[in-house]
């Protein structure tokens, strides 16, 4: 008998399970840690800036509140700031910085030599650049008690206020922006906010030689570019990337995957009626379904708006502007994302406990509240940035942050439905006769999954008033939320599924979902400093989250190959699979998560890449694929799991080609989606790292590659056709519910 290693020891189930709590306490532990240190490290707001003369430009008090109106007239929907938003409108704060940066130059150039910038020559050029970088970096200070710009500086400032003022009030038709919503008076509140941001991208943080926002944007203006703290960690990211793939299959093919001779197989569930609550489930497919068209339709619509901004189609941008449609865009495809999982928890819940709920109408009840809180939010979205809530905004209206736009009053009720639906879930899952990890891991990351959406809801009566903080705990909400709960939520069904349709052993089961754990906590938790680079946190998240995004298409790899693995066992042993449609979505899914997290992911993630592509085209694969692919794909599974478990429970007929052809033009469309958005990314990344970010954000910088924007139409009709045979097949699904009760 061969003596057990160390390494034995700790892939066994028991070992795993310990890796998983040590790794999980740890990154929890440092994450909390840098959490309480935050303010110490980013950009204060000073209570007065000033010009040398001693003429008050702007307040604290009109930074925050400019902070509001951006938030309420949803401009980040539009525009970015500091990166963070939609790529039609401009990029604010570099808008500011290059407008400041060239006013200086002429300033400078008249001062130095009587010359406007146009005309000096190269020495004299030159001379006025460490002039201009001495006015930016030298004599501005971003400091809490306040800030003294030159005359030079704050004569710029006016000039930005009163371009951004006309900019908001009067619209941009180039970039589809029809102005008539803000008012004189916000805008210049805006405009404080915009300035503020522009400080902090171009002051030098104290301590250092780099900028708040570690020298992000690139402007050559400023002799203003990456540091080599980014290429160290993006050389660090391939190695770790690389070692880390190669330790992963070699664990997963000789300990994961390795049969043991007299492991038998759990025999495949038989589905012969349905419980109560599960029969209440079939209710939701249709909307879940219509909201995926809709998305796809709006998604659609504002790639026109992209190519065409001038343009109206089919309706006026007036009645639908820009910003909102957008909005509307990725809300909805939170809202049917989330709420396809939700099915998923419901749906499995009785089989796990082998009993229904005391009460199945709570079923329903849920599906009433996710309804109103779908219908109001969208007219919230809709009335909020259209000026129509200038008094209740916040609560019912548009929150204005990127993926996170519901008003309050919505944010609230989504956090009662997530908390409903788990204690739905847990009520039933507690009574199973055995709980095993399997189970655990549900019922805690349904959990995680109804409460960490919290972390974006903070303060809860009001606006964050530092946009740094505040980024940094909506990207709590987007990353950890969803690529870390759900993600764990996954592993757990998946493992149930495959156990309970006869297709692995427990024991592998098991096994392989503590491994995926593990990873995913050591990958997901602190990945997320990927998104805190440029936007006003210290330069140690550059490789925090570098480091360990190179982790993250791990467990997705791990995905693929156990995917793969269920399809051979199935065949193999010559058992017939009811699922077969719903696990192809999830194999799907696994496929598209790594090509969008994985492929694409590392493409942007590398900090020397993500410096000049933060912010544009280059960023919708990722978004796009790894959203769809990774958690859409597995909603639209659990729609066919109820499905399908219905029909089975009835006796209906049940014909799979349709949802074949559904899967492959949906699965199609999306990845051709990627090739002419990677195309034009990669221009906007070459003209940023030529010629300064400012240049990649201009209309001028897209206006060449039309001719692949119009591309688009092909992979947007593909998914667009896709999506509507989904929604037909499950609409017809339901009505045959219907008509055999």
């Amino acid at each position: 008998m061969e003596k057990e290693t160390l390494l034995d020891r700790f892939m066994s189930r028991k070992g795993l399970y310990t890796g998983f709590w040590i790794i999980a306490l740890l990154m929890v532990t440092v994450l909390i840690y840098y959490t309480a240190n935050l303010q110490k490290e980013v950009p204060p707001i000073p209570q007065t800036v000033k010009s040398a003369s001693g003429e008050v430009l702007y307040t604290y008090d009109d930074v925050v509140e400019g902070k509001g109106y951006f938030q309420q007239f949803d401009l980040m929907d539009w525009g970015t700031m500091l990166g963070m938003g939609a790529y039609m409108g401009p990029d604010f704060t570099t808008d500011f910085l290059h407008y400041r940066a060239e006013y200086l130059y002429d300033f400078y150039g008249q001062e130095l030599y009587g010359k406007a910038a146009g005309a000096l020559t190269a020495v004299e050029r030159g001379a006025v650049q460490e002039r201009v970088k001495q006015d930016v970096r030298a004599q501005t200070r971003l400091l809490e008690a306040g800030t003294v710009l030159t005359d030079a500086s704050a004569s710029a400032f006016r000039k930005n206020k009163a371009y951004l003022t006309d900019l908001l009030v009067n619209g941009d038709p180039e970039r589809a922006f029809t102005g008539g919503i803000i008012l004189k008076e916000e805008a210049e509140k805006i405009a404080a906010f915009v300035d503020w941001g522009q400080l902090a991208a171009s002051s030098v943080r104290p301590g250092t030689d780099r900028t708040w926002t570690n020298n992000w944007p690139p402007e050559p203006l400023l002799d203003q570019d990456v540091t080599f703290v980014a290429h160290k960690v993006s050389l660090w990211e391939l190695l770790v990337l690389w070692t880390m793939t190669i330790v992963v299959i070699y664990l997963a093919y000789e300990y994961l995957f390795k049969k043991d001779p007299h492991e038998k197989l759990e025999p495949a569930i038989k589905v012969n009626s349905l419980f109560g609550s599960q029969r209440k489930l079939l209710k939701y497919i249709p909307i879940v379904a219509a909201l995926f068209v809709v998305q796809l339709i709006i998604g659609g619509y504002i790639a026109h708006l992209y190519t065409e901004p001038t343009k109206d189609f089919l309706i006026s941008q007036e009645l639908l502007p820009f910003n909102v449609l957008r909005s509307a865009h990725t809300q909805i495809a939170i809202l049917w994302v989330a709420v396809g999982w939700l099915v998923g928890g419901l749906l499995i819940a009785p089989w796990i406990a082998n009993r229904d709920h005391k009460y199945p109408w709570l079923v329903d009840v849920l599906w009433i509240a996710l309804l109103v809180v779908a219908v109001g939010s969208l007219i919230g979205l809709y009335m909020g940035a259209t000026g129509q809530m200038r008094e209740t905004w916040f609560w019912l209206g548009n929150e204005g942050r990127e993926l996170l736009n519901l008003g309050r009053v919505w944010d609230i009720g989504l956090v009662i439905g997530l908390v409903f639906w788990f204690l739905l879930i847990i009520s039933l899952i507690r009574k199973a006769s055995t709980n095993n990890p399997i189970v655990s891991t549900i019922i805690w990351s349904a959990f995680a999954i109804a409460t960490l959406y919290i972390a974006g809801m903070m303060p809860i009566h009001q606006i964050f008033p530092n946009y740094t903080v505040d980024d940094y705990y909506r990207w709590w909400v987007i990353h950890l939320w969803v690529e870390l709960t759900f993600e764990l939520f996954a592993a757990g069904v998946i493992a149930f599924f495959t156990v309970s349709l006869g297709l692995i052993s427990h024991k592998v089961a098991v096994r392989t979902m503590l491994f995926e754990l593990l990873l995913i906590m050591m990958s997901g938790t602190l990945g997320v400093g990927h998104h805190y680079w440029w936007q006003g946190l210290d330069e140690y998240w550059i490789a925090v989250g570098g480091i360990f995004s190179a982790l993250e298409p791990l467990p997705l790899a791990l995905m693929i190959v156990e995917a793969m693995k269920n399809a051979r066992e199935q065949r193999l042993g010559g058992h017939k699979n009811a699922f077969s449609v719903s696990f192809m979505w999830i194999a799907g899914s696994a496929i598209l998560n790594w090509i969008g997290a994985g492929f694409f992911g590392m493409l942007i993630n590398l900090p020397t890449i993500n410096y000049y592509s933060h912010g544009t085209y280059l960023i919708m694969p990722h978004g796009h694929v790894a959203l769809l692919g990774a958690f859409g794909y597995i909603s639209i599974a659990f729609l066919y799991m109820a499905s399908r478990t219905n029909s089975l429970a009835k006796g209906l007929a049940w014909d799979d080609k349709l949802s074949k052809y559904g899967f492959w033009i949906l699965t199609i469309g999306t990845l051709l989606f990627t090739i002419p958005t990677y195309i034009i990314g990669m221009e906007q990344t070459r003209i940023a790292h030529d010629m300064g970010y400012f240049y990649s954000r201009v209309r001028e910088a897209v206006e060449p590659m039309k001719t692949w924007m119009w591309l688009r139409l092909i992979p947007d009709s593909m998914m667009i056709l896709g999506g509507v045979i989904i929604r037909s097949e499950e609409h017809t699904s339901e009505l045959q519910s219907r008509q055999s009760i």
